[in-house]
């Protein structure tokens, strides 16, 4: 049967601000108990308010590892004003810039999660480019440009352990979805194409491979 989250934690997914629809979330937290299994930290690129973090810090105590999330909290290219997901009440009025650090913090303190997470404050590349513990996980939901998807991609898929999953959100094949979805798509394909990973399963936009060999 599907691994499923209390209500409680359910609740208070949905009650978070985000994107992340129910059905994706659920998919989502299945994996993360999965390969928390492996017994390495669940990581996630891409914060925004923590409303997938809910899902992957109570899947991280659950399988008694540490979730991880890598964010500048200063917004992806969609959320900045002007665009249809910019949300002015993130915005910091002493610097005029989004900052949603403080709203995440908050609904980890919500959710009673706080314990279960490790927020690193950064750009996904310039921490990648430190890192060197493996990951039984990896979750990618920055930008949706080539450049900040693909380097993503870059930097943190080859932390992925042996049987470690790698997942990759808001995967939209279609050529109309260039925008929000084109560049994860391609770097699903990229994933798929490196001999490294094979796909496990599909849920909407969102895509779950599994790390089973080298060559990323």
């Amino acid at each position: 049967m599907p691994t499923a989250p209390e209500p409680e934690i359910l609740a208070a997914f949905e009650a978070a601000k985000g994107f992340m629809p129910v059905r994706e979330g659920l998919a989502l937290y299945e994996a993360a108990v999965g390969a928390g299994r492996l017994g390495l930290p669940l990581l996630e690129v891409g914060t925004y308010c923590g409303r997938s973090t809910i899902l992957l810090a109570d899947a991280a105590r659950r399988s008694g590892v540490t979730a991880i999330t890598v964010d500048h909290h200063r917004g992806s290219e969609e959320q900045q004003p002007g665009w249809d997901y910019h949300d002015p009440s993130t915005v910091d009025p002493e610097v005029g810039l989004m900052d949603t650090l403080p709203t995440f913090r908050r609904t980890l303190r919500k959710a009673g999660l706080e314990d279960h997470v490790v927020a690193v404050v950064g750009r996904s590349p310039q921490v990648a480019a430190f890192w060197r513990s493996p990951l039984g996980f990896v979750f990618v939901d920055g930008g949706h440009t080539d450049e900040h998807a693909g380097a993503d991609y870059e930097g943190w898929a080859p932390h992925v352990a042996e049987g470690g999953l790698l997942v990759i959100h808001d995967v939209f094949p279609e050529p109309e979805d260039e925008f929000t979805g084109q560049a994860p798509y391609r770097v699903y394909l990229r994933a798929l194409d490196s001999g490294a990973f094979e796909e496990v399963s599909a849920t909407d936009s969102l895509r779950v491979l599994r790390r089973t060999g080298a060559g990323i």
